[in-house]
């Protein structure tokens, strides 16, 4: 004991062991002591100098502490004390200041015993299995242990947890620990082994992570909550972010909706916490993860749908127009309604209807723009409104049509501010920065929009008293020629770029100002310095628009005689080097990356994001036609002229067979109608011609029974009626049907005579051309309609391409043969008709002569029934007489014998007389 005491600072006789010497004697302690206790204090003592001396105990005492993990797995207290010695040797964080040297070595030195520990990958799976220790004492370290070595080599540790059974599961058992220290590190430890890592991210999410921490943030608070919210929104932000298959499972989870809360402000926003700021920061962050332009566009309508359905949009507009949000979180909602708007029709309908609480209310659109063009408004909030802006005009043609009509002269109200009125006011204004953000907000209410392109041509502008107004147009073209500053020029630029693209009556516009063309190749040939390069390539790229949208309607300025003052005035090659200053700009890629602006400062804002793709679009196909000679183009020229000529046959074939595909369509229906009818006068014959079998088997029976017995004909003969009844409803019916099929025959035959009548009348005056007759028609007459073919005709102005006349030709033989199959069908029917109709008539005369034999077996058996009744009464009578002359005898004293004695006398007489022939 008296070796603690020195270790633990009491006094010892003697001089005192250096560090090295005491931590390698309480190594060899820690090894070879066999009593618990023993190694229990040799532990508590390297822990204690294990910060002092990281260096020694890291390199001497690691494996006996990795050792007391596996062997002394029954003692908490020792496994404690090993495991803040462990996290003491390999974390980097040191209390006391450092310069920034002894830190560099410090996690070095970190990382070094953490490649050390992870070398063998049971050590990992070790710490995993002691987290299943409930013991505060064990549960913690390990818990700040796992983390430390993920800030180390999170890779390589990421790679081993992944690998091991029921790892993922045994640290998100730390989520529920009811002690909110574990708790707590357990998300400082899941926030270090999500990151970059998409498979854990995964089995993360399904461990029912996103229900656990959304009830973490609602218990403390939401936004108004601790640093513990923090961490859970950093946790969920690194299962999200850049991971579609968790953004999938978050929404069909329905989680969104549980994010609204998060976003309802009170009307008292005084006295924001810097917290409050962090967590709500977090949170708008968490929102532009779902619906990031970034993300599939399947998946980011889908997200943007259910936060409309479910409030989250109307509640951050709710944000947007509250008064007394800190700048930076106002910021930040702009930012999110942007993407949560952007290219969705429904929700950018919304936010056009959201009204600032003002009075008079004024739209939402209207209050941001005058946010965005006043300079004394933070860079960032302006940058903000100008993505907003951006982002609801995306696919947005209603928008762009709406923002263009406030500037049009018929709809501009002087009682009110516009949208229109703000953007020209910044774009003429003296601040630069007003200047590039109007102008590229006016570019985007003209992207990929024809119509509003040329209604822009509309806008005039009144720039003095007693001046007349100019154009908008010819107002861009004043101010750049003025020479104002190059961010001014620059989004200018990018407006007229945009403007007359894909508009070749803007671009006719613009070239009718004799002015305009000579300014712009003097910009482009002058040898300026660095800062106007990117505006010579702008006018390069303008000049070139004019020549490749040219529709030639300016004699002056044809696209040939542009391209000869091109070569004359600058030289093709040195135009195309000046086209390209714009790609090679340094601030271009940055812009191309994503559509939000973000810029370090007001001077690198000059590159639009759908500009930098209207540039990648035109670039390559301005060069070709700047090098291309008159005659390439004149051949282009014509092929285009014999394209279209091509296109316009095959146009007409197309539509030719589409008729021809109709017709005989029609006649497939009209087959299969008659095929049925056909069918049901089959089943019909069938069913007539067995009752009429069944009607001759049961008159011959009949007649069988009258000969035998009257009360068996009477029975029969109702019978026979009753058949015969029923016989006659089916006959009416099927005289119905026939009568039915003669009108539809009689039809047929009145339509066929029409069109036999128009066809004479088309073949007799066949049409003509002009010596351009690109086909003829052979009409042929079926009794179910009319069939077109055509066969082609050269073309005297143009040669038809082969294979395509091949593969037409091919087409027109296939329905022609389709034609005959379906004649020799409609043969085949009326023959079938004209056969049934036979079967008819001969079932009709058999039942006529049955009808005619049924009567008069009628009549004979009403004469049988009159006899067999007059002879029953004449039996009576008879009868009635005998019994009167009986009673008559008997009262005279005569023997009467009744007739059951003589039956039984006879009986009895019978029976002597055949014992007599026996004997």
């Amino acid at each position: 004991m008296n070796f603690f005491r020195g270790v633990m600072g009491g006094q010892a006789a003697g001089p005192q062991p250096s560090g090295a010497e005491t931590i390698h004697k309480l190594c060899d302690r820690v090894a070879s002591s066999t009593l618990l206790e023993d190694r229990r204090d040799a532990v508590r003592a390297l822990k204690s100098l294990s910060k002092k001396y990281r260096m020694e105990v890291g390199t001497q005492a690691m494996d006996h502490l990795i050792n007391i993990l596996q062997t002394d797995r029954s003692d908490s207290e020792i496994l404690g004390y090993a495991l803040d010695t462990l996290y003491n040797i390999i974390c980097n964080d040191e209390e006391e200041e450092q310069d920034e040297n002894s830190q560099k070595q410090a996690d070095d030195l970190g990382a070094q015993f953490t490649e050390m520990f992870i070398q063998d990958p049971e050590h990992v799976t070790l710490l995993l299995a002691l987290l299943e220790e409930f013991d505060f004492h064990v549960r913690w370290p390990a818990v700040k242990l796992l983390t430390a070595l993920l800030k180390n080599q999170g890779v390589q540790l990421q790679g081993v947890i992944l690998v091991s059974p029921m790892g993922v599961s045994r640290l998100m058992d730390l989520l529920g620990d009811s002690r909110e220290v574990i708790r707590n590190d357990g998300l400082l430890l899941l926030q270090q082994l999500t990151k970059s890592n998409a498979a854990i991210q995964k089995i993360v999410a399904f461990e029912n992570a996103f229900e656990r921490l959304l009830d973490i943030i609602t218990e403390e608070g939401s936004s108004d909550g601790g640093i513990v919210v923090e961490d859970c929104l950093l946790l969920l932000l690194n299962l999200l972010k850049n991971n579609s298959s968790n953004q999938n499972f978050f929404k069909e989870g329905s989680y969104i909706q549980r994010m609204k809360p998060w976003f309802e402000v009170s009307d008292d926003n005084s006295g924001w916490s810097a917290q409050k700021v962090t967590n709500l920061h977090l949170m708008l962050q968490l929102v532009r993860v779902m619906v990031s332009p970034v993300n599939s566009p399947g998946a980011t309508a889908s997200c943007q749908k259910s936060m409309y359905q479910c409030g989250l949009l109307q509640q951050l507009c709710t944000i947007l127009m509250a008064t007394g949000v800190p700048a930076d979180i106002l910021t930040e909602t702009i930012n999110t309604v942007s993407e949560v708007i952007r290219g969705s029709q429904v929700n950018q309908d919304y936010f056009a209807s959201v009204n600032a609480p003002s009075n008079p209310p004024r739209p939402a659109i209207v209050v941001l723009l005058m946010s965005m063009v006043n300079e004394r408004q933070p860079f960032v909030l302006r940058c903000a409104v100008l993505y907003c802006f951006q982002c609801f005009l995306y696919k947005n043609q209603k928008g762009q049509g709406e923002i263009v009509a406030t500037l049009l002269p018929s709809t501009i109200d002087a009682n009110s501010i516009s949208a229109g009125q703000l953007l020209c006011g910044g774009l003429f204004s003296a601040d630069s920065l007003s200047n590039w953000c109007a102008a590229v907000a006016l570019a985007h209410a003209l992207q990929d929009n024809l119509t509003q392109k040329e209604q822009l041509l509309r806008v005039q502008l009144a720039t003095s008293l007693g001046k007349p107004p100019v154009s908008l147009l010819q107002q861009c073209t004043n101010i750049l020629s003025q020479g104002s500053k190059v961010q001014t020029r620059v989004g200018l630029l990018m407006l007229l770029c945009t403007w007359i693209s894909n508009c070749p009556i803007a671009v006719t516009h613009f070239l009718h100002n004799q002015e305009n063309v000579p300014f712009l190749t003097a910009q482009i040939s002058e040898n300026l310095g660095e800062d106007e390069r990117l505006v010579q390539g702008l006018c390069a790229l303008l000049l070139g628009i004019c020549i490749y949208y040219n529709d030639n309607s300016l004699e002056n300025y044809t696209k040939e005689k542009l391209k000869q003052l091109i070569e004359k005035r600058i030289g093709k090659e040195n135009f195309v080097e000046k086209l390209g200053f714009i790609t090679k700009h340094e601030l271009y890629s940055r812009a191309a990356q994503k559509p939000q602006p973000v810029f370090p400062s007001p001077e690198q804002m000059l590159f639009d994001h759908e500009f930098t793709k209207l540039v990648k679009e035109l670039e390559g196909v301005i060069t070709k036609a700047v090098h291309k000679s008159s005659e390439e183009e004149k051949k282009e020229e014509e092929v285009k002229k014999t394209l279209e000529q091509h296109d316009n046959i095959v146009t007409q074939y197309k539509e030719l067979i589409r008729e021809q595909d109709a017709q005989i369509q029609e006649l497939k229906e009209q087959v299969a109608s008659m095929s049925s009818q056909n069918e049901v006068m089959q089943t019909t014959v069938t069913q007539q011609l067995s009752q009429i079998q069944q009607h001759k088997d049961q008159y011959n029976i009949l007649k069988l029974k009258l000969g035998k017995d009257n009360q068996s004909q009477s029975n029969g003969q109702g019978d026979v009626s009753q058949v015969n009844g029923l016989q006659t409803e089916e006959l009416t019916q099927l005289r119905e049907e026939v009568e039915e099929l003669r009108k539809q025959h009689t039809l047929l035959q009145t339509l066929l005579g029409d069109k036999d009548t128009l066809i004479d009348t088309l073949v007799s005056n066949p049409s003509s051309g002009g010596g351009k007759r690109l086909f003829s028609t052979h009409i042929s007459v079926t009794p179910w309609g009319v069939l077109v073919s055509s066969d082609v005709v050269p073309s005297t102005d143009s040669t038809i391409d082969a294979a395509k006349m091949a593969e037409l030709e091919s087409r027109l033989s296939a329905q022609t043969t389709e034609k005959e199959r379906l004649k020799e069908e409609t043969k085949t029917l009326s023959e079938s008709r004209a056969d049934l109709e036979q079967q008819l008539a001969s079932a009709t005369s058999t039942v006529a002569i049955l009808q005619t034999e049924k009567t008069k077996l009628q009549t004979e058996v009403q004469e049988s029934k009159k006899e067999q009744d007059d002879l029953l009464m004449l039996l009576a009578d008879q009868d009635q007489k005998i019994h009167s002359l009986k009673l008559r005898l008997k009262g005279l004293g005569e023997t009467v014998e009744d007739e059951d004695d003589l039956d039984a006398r006879d009986q009895t007489d019978d029976d002597d007389e055949e014992d007599e022939d026996e004997d």
